[in-house]
């Protein structure tokens, strides 16, 4: 598929040097696209921006800025209306998982984690879903966790974040819908990049680049409102919601 093919041309990157950033960043680059980028890092944005041109993007530009700061997003939307107005598409991806035993005894560092996974991400959501609710176009895809499905003793801080931001997008789904704005809550498992290079990786750890395809595939075309990526952790998490709660507290995962 070219991007001629598709309604998705000219996509914001929120995060865009995460693990699952890069490989979607790098497909997207092949379909044609352009991209404007923000992480924090300077020196690996302008990395970024030389491989992706290279790799076939239309248009590379990019943004420095500590997304979970509220205060900076103004400049970052500032930004983004001055040099790509017309964008289509928001991909929020980023966020942290800090060791659950770090959030247990420390309340800065709980606090840390739902600014990053929550606070900040529903603040810059509101801004660009404004503009493309006035527009009456376009697309929001944001990438939250199976994590958020049910809260489980080993990650109930990240989860109960995540599990907010989803539904925070299920609500911002209902009002776009009107202006015809698409919302798509993004439900990865467990996936083999920097972020969870903390964690034990076994089978469940998915590769990047298949969770990269399957986002890619539900920006260009109609999807579900809700993506599970691996898809096997729809009917996984399926079941785990419908464990009670009498014996889901007694289970050690």
């Amino acid at each position: 598929m070219t991007a001629t093919q598709t309604n998705m041309k000219k996509i914001i990157v929120l995060g865009a040097t995460s693990g699952i950033a890069l490989e979607v960043q790098r497909q997207l680059a092949r379909l044609g696209c352009d991209l404007l980028l923000v992480a924090r890092s300077p020196e690996r944005l302008a990395d970024l921006q030389a491989d992706l041109s290279l790799r076939g993007a239309a248009t590379v530009l990019t943004y420095s800025s500590d997304l979970a700061s509220i205060q900076q997003h103004a400049g970052i939307f500032e930004f983004v209306r001055r040099n790509l107005p017309d964008f289509d598409t928001v991909l929020l991806a980023y966020g942290s998982m800090r060791d659950q035993k770090d959030s247990e005894t420390s309340v800065d560092v709980l606090l840390q984690e739902l600014q990053s996974n929550f606070v900040s991400a529903t603040a810059i959501l509101t801004l660009f879903a404004a503009d493309l609710e006035r527009r009456r176009t376009g697309c929001i895809a944001a990438i939250t966790s199976v994590a958020g499905d049910r809260g489980r003793r080993s990650n109930y801080v990240y989860g109960s974040a995540k599990g907010a931001l989803s539904l925070f997008l299920q609500g911002l789904r209902s009002r776009l819908h009107p202006a015809g704005v698409r919302v798509i809550t993004i439900k990865p498992g467990p996936v083999q990049t920097p972020m969870t290079d903390h964690l034990p990786h076994n089978k469940r750890f998915a590769d990047p680049e298949q969770v990269a395809r399957q986002i890619v595939r539900a920006l260009e075309r109609r999807s579900p409102d809700v993506v599970y990526t691996p898809r096997v952790w729809r009917y996984v998490m399926t079941g785990v919601r419908q464990i009670p709660e009498t014996i889901f507290k007694r289970l050690s995962f």
